[in-house]
């Protein structure tokens, strides 16, 4: 039979701690005496404020722009575009030669090639001028007066008036050439003033030698006063008739 311990008079005082023993490398901070300065100086296992770095300012360097710069393309403007750089690899864009003319035929069998080697000057084919290849920029556009090669002249023209033709391009004439010796039918002659209406036109008339792919000594006036328009002199030999 257990006998009731007796209980315990006077003040009580209960300490809160670990029950369990401590393992060696750990101690218990000792009771806090004197002032707070003095605690925490003898407490460095106190609790200190972390203290975070300090953010690092990033320094811009300075621009190396002249005065005028942004204005010349530095920064985008609706108003007007900035210079494209120049990609690497891709040549800077040529323009037209300003020497000479070129002969331009609105259709096949027009008659380009024909008034080149006798006038001279570039016999260009039927397609306009290419910078790339330094053609000329002055171009003389050459067509049949029959109704197929009217109509190839129209288009060529439409293609003209609404730009689509290289840049710095120049049309000097448009040249018709005889397809056949004889006056031209009415409705063909009616399709020449509307041609004319819109373009300086020159006409070349029958030639017989030609057809035959022979050279003939007595050239037609036109020819020559042609030449004079493009700039260029007959190469074949003889007077005008």
């Amino acid at each position: 039979m257990s006998v009731p311990s007796a209980a315990p008079t006077g003040p009580q005082m209960w300490v809160r701690g670990p029950t369990a023993q401590q393992p060696a490398g750990e101690q218990t901070a000792p009771a806090s005496t004197g002032t707070p300065q003095e605690v925490a100086e003898r407490a460095p296992y106190a609790q200190q404020p972390e203290v975070l770095d300090r953010p690092t300012v990033m320094m811009r360097p300075l621009s190396t722009e002249e005065p005028g710069d942004a204005d010349r393309g530095g920064h985008p403007d609706p108003q007007r575009q900035p210079r494209q750089p120049q990609r690497p690899g891709r040549a800077r864009q040529r323009a037209l030669s300003g020497e000479g003319v070129g002969w331009v035929g609105a259709h096949g069998g027009a008659g380009a090639s024909t008034l080149a080697k006798v006038l001279g000057g570039t016999d260009i084919g039927c397609r306009w001028p290419d910078a790339s290849r330094s053609e000329p920029a002055r171009v003389m556009l050459v067509a049949r007066t029959h109704a197929d090669g009217m109509r190839a002249a129209s288009r060529a023209l439409d293609a003209l008036r609404e730009g689509r033709h290289p840049k710095g391009m120049e049309l000097v004439a448009l040249v018709l050439v005889a397809d056949a010796p004889g006056r031209l039918p009415f409705s063909l002659a009616r399709r020449v003033r509307v041609l004319r209406s819109v373009a300086p036109v020159r006409r070349v008339s029958w030639i017989p030698a030609w057809r035959m792919g022979k050279q003939t000594k007595h050239l037609p006036k036109e020819l020559f006063r042609l030449g004079a328009l493009a700039g260029t002199r007959p190469a074949e030999a003889g007077e005008p008739r």
